[in-house]
């Protein structure tokens, strides 16, 4: 069992990638974890959009 683990400031991109990920692989997807998270930098709200990917490869 293995894992990988996305991180983005966009949740566009997030969805690309794991799709992209998922499809472009030989795997079984045992699960997937997804989390935002936000914080305040000066006058700035910063987003992180994180996803884990845990898989099997056939």
């Amino acid at each position: 069992m293995k894992v990988k683990i996305f991180d983005y400031e966009d949740e566009i991109d997030l969805e690309e990638d794991i799709n992209s990920f998922i499809n472009d692989n030989n795997i079984e997807v045992i699960d997937i974890k997804y989390q935002v998270s936000s914080s305040i930098f000066g006058e700035e709200q910063v987003f992180c959009f994180s996803g884990m990917i845990i898989y099997i490869e056939k």
